[in-house]
């Protein structure tokens, strides 16, 4: 890539000194001499103080001059680096086109990107400038050498999170399709149970309603048999219908609530109401499934600013995961206890529990260690907690279980804004 420049003024200090060099005497040229030291200590420390890299090369491509963020970038060092080619230090970099540009003269100064390897993976973007300016002829080149490694990936991110963003939108629009079928589904299932029935009421009358002659009787008690037999069946793949349309309900919803998250509705209420509530909300399952509770809420617990609705959610999402993690005769222990300027719940199992590496990942989105799971259900617990100013931690061992604690503040995080002034 070429750009074109406009050429830069001369030193007027210089013009004025080689204008009079030869009336010179001792101590004009004594001071000449300090004041061309100074500027020389002065450019050094400029130019050791920018991030960019400074590199100057002869006409030959040997290497002058190079500042610390050279050394930063490529390695160099001094006094080692100083006369050895640019292409031992930057083998990506055409010098001979370069070299060219520098002799054919003219405001032109050129872009190249390139990768380096040494002494770390870097995006090195290099301007390159003659250093004689306009003039024909070669007297070396002057490189500019900028980090460009923080900007690629920025754009990287940008391009994947709008991709990410689009593909969430979809995701939102075809879930939300999907709900539809799903109720008319559920719907057309409740009316074929409801049909069952009155055909399983219609056979259990069929037997009374026939003749007395009892070859015809036994036929009908056949039919009749071989009818309930298929009602049962019937009745058999409704269930399994209607379970597995509800689990996939619940996965719609779980993942349009982890897109489309709602701000929670702050009020004072009491946690312990809230997980009294959420036990006996899943009372059913954790009886299913033979699993013990434990119940230990603190009695004095004070009442804290939360969302009741989307605390319960969080609670039930962790409730699940412990039953879920057990086997029939697990305990599934829940304790509340004033904490500092908060109130702590816990959720706890005597489940597998989860090996070290999977801890960093259990919440990140659509990880999971269940077989059925959506992977979406403790990314949701973490972002309702969050936006509640809590924090969530987990302790687990394998072979013994998991521990789940949610810290929320007693009191709402109020925004402070600066008082005007008044001059």
């Amino acid at each position: 890539m070429v750009l074109t420049a406009m050429p830069a003024p001369k030193s007027s200090f210089l013009d004025k000194v080689l204008g009079r060099i030869g009336r010179l005497d001792k101590e004009g040229l004594q001071t000449v001499v300090q004041r061309l030291a100074r500027e020389r200590s002065f450019l050094e420390t400029l130019f050791n103080t920018i991030e960019d890299g400074v590199l100057v090369a002869d006409e030959t491509g040997r290497v002058l001059y190079f500042n610390q963020a050279v050394t930063r970038l490529l390695g160099l060092q001094h006094p080692s680096a100083e006369g050895q080619h640019v292409r031992s230090c930057l083998p990506e970099l055409d010098w001979e086109k370069l070299a060219g540009f520098d002799r054919a003269g003219g405001p032109r100064i050129t872009r190249h990107e390139f990768d380096v390897a040494y002494p770390r993976p870097r995006l090195i973007s290099a301007y390159a400038a003659p250093l004689d300016g306009q003039a024909i002829g070669s007297s070396g080149v002057a490189l500019i050498l900028h980090d460009a490694t923080e900007a690629r990936q920025r754009t990287h991110e940008a391009i994947e999170s709008e991709r990410l963003q689009a593909l969430t939108l979809l995701a939102a629009s075809v879930a939300h399709e999907i709900g539809n079928p799903l109720n008319a589904l559920h719907i057309h299932l409740q009316l074929m149970e409801r049909e069952l029935k009155k055909l399983t009421a219609a056979i259990q009358d069929g037997p009374a309603q026939t003749g007395a002659a009892g070859g015809k009787k036994s036929k009908a008690q056949t039919a009749n048999h071989e009818a309930m037999e298929n009602v049962q069946k019937l009745e058999k793949y409704l269930s399994v219908s209607r379970g597995e349309i509800l689990r996939l309900d619940y996965i719609v919803t779980q993942f349009l609530q982890a897109i489309r998250p709602s701000a929670p509705q702050i009020r004072l209420a009491s946690l312990n109401d809230v997980v009294k509530e959420t036990l006996e909300l899943l009372r059913p399952e954790i009886e299913n499934r033979g699993i013990t509770v434990k119940e230990k809420l603190a009695r004095q617990l004070p009442v804290s600013p939360l969302d009741p609705a989307q605390i319960q959610q969080a609670l039930v999402n962790l409730m699940k995961n412990a039953i879920q993690a057990m086997t029939k005769g697990g305990v599934l222990s829940v304790q509340t206890t004033p904490g500092v300027d908060g109130v702590v719940v816990s959720v706890a199992d005597t489940g597998g529990g989860i090996p070290q590496e999977q801890i960093n990942r259990i919440f990140e989105p659509f990880y999971t260690t269940k077989k059925k799971g959506t992977g979406l259900g403790l990314m949701i617990v973490q972002r309702i907690v969050r936006a509640h100013g809590g924090r969530i931690d987990l302790e687990s061992h394998v072979g013994k279980g998991t521990v789940f604690r949610i810290w929320l503040p007693l009191y709402e995080r109020v925004t402070k804004l600066l008082q005007a002034r008044h001059d």
